[in-house]
C-alpha cells in the first residue's frame, strides 16, 4: 500500500493547480501517494506547498492557525527564511515532486488515499507553458499518457473519452498537441482529426495512435494533416521521440 501524504496548497494560478493535480493523481501509482490537504481531510497536513507570491500566501503565512513547524516548499522570490525548498518560475513540476520525494520516500504508510477532481484548464496559458489533450475511449490509456507526458515535462493535460469531450474542449483551450485513438464510440478518428485540424487557432501538433501498421494508414495521415503517427499499444521509446519532435 503507497504512502498517503497529505499536501497543503496555498496559492498558486489554475493552470499550476491543474498541473499539481495530475502529478497527484500519477502519484497513486507509485510509493508516495500526495493527496490535497482540505480542512475536512482525516488528518493533519504533512507538507505546504506554497505560491509565496501569492495573496493567500501572505494571509496564511500571518495567520495564527498556520503550523511553524510544518515543512514548507515554497515557489516564487523571497521565500520566508524557514522554508525547507524552494523553487522559481518556470516550474518544472516533476522537480518539486522531487523533492517532496526525498521528504516522504521512504516512511511507512499513514492513511487512506483522497480522490481528485481536476480543475478545468483555462482557455489562454502564459507562453511557454506546453499543453495536451489525450482523446482514448480506455482510461488507462490516458493515464498511462499523461504519466509520459509528466515526465516530459507536459503536465497540463485535458482528457476525453470520446470526439464530442474531445471537440468541446480543444473548441475552449488551445492545446500545443493533440493525441487521437483511432477507436472511438461516437465518430470516426478520421473525421474527428478532420475538425481538430481545422480548429482556429490552430493545433500546435494532432497525432493519430493506430494498431493498423500499413503504410496506407500513415500516408493518409499525413495528408489530413497530422504531424505524426504512433502505434498503438504504446512503446516507450517511440512515444519518446515524438515528445521531442512536438
Amino acid at each position: 500500500m503507497p504512502l498517503s501524504v497529505y499536501v497543503k496548497v496555498v496559492g498558486f494560478r489554475d493552470f499550476e493547480r491543474h498541473a499539481l493535480n495530475t502529478l497527484f493523481d500519477l502519484s497513486a501509482q507509485g510509493a508516495v501517494n500526495y493527496c490535497l490537504w482540505t480542512p475536512d481531510a482525516p488528518v493533519a497536513p504533512h507538507l505546504a506547498l506554497v505560491d509565496i507570491e501569492s495573496y493567500e500566501a501572505g494571509l496564511e503565512l500571518v495567520s495564527p492557525s498556520f503550523d511553524a513547524s510544518l515543512k514548507m516548499i515554497c515557489v516564487g522570490d523571497d521565500p520566508p527564511a524557514d522554508a525547507w525548498r524552494n523553487f522559481k518560475r518556470p516550474l518544472h513540476w516533476p522537480d518539486v515532486v522531487q523533492a517532496m520525494d526525498e521528504l516522504f520516500a521512504t516512511q511507512e504508510a499513514v492513511e487512506p488515499e483522497l480522490d481528485f477532481v481536476d480543475t478545468e484548464i483555462p482557455a489562454i496559458l502564459p507562453p511557454g507553458v506546453k499543453s495536451a489533450l489525450v482523446i482514448f475511449p480506455v482510461r488507462e490509456d490516458r493515464m498511462y499518457l499523461r504519466a509520459r507526458l509528466a515526465l516530459a515535462g507536459v503536465v497540463v493535460v485535458g482528457e476525453a473519452q470520446n470526439a464530442a469531450q474531445a471537440l468541446d474542449q480543444a473548441r475552449r483551450t488551445h492545446y500545443t498537441l493533440v493525441l487521437v485513438g483511432q477507436e472511438l464510440p461516437d465518430m470516426d478518428s478520421w473525421e474527428l482529426i478532420r475538425q481538430l485540424i481545422a480548429l482556429e487557432p490552430a493545433i500546435g501538433s494532432v497525432v493519430l495512435a493506430t494498431r493498423d501498421k500499413a503504410w496506407h494508414v500513415r500516408d493518409r495521415a499525413e495528408h489530413a494533416g497530422c504531424r505524426g503517427v504512433i502505434d498503438y499499444p504504446f512503446k516507450p521509446s517511440e512515444l519518446i521521440q515524438l515528445l521531442q519532435k512536438v
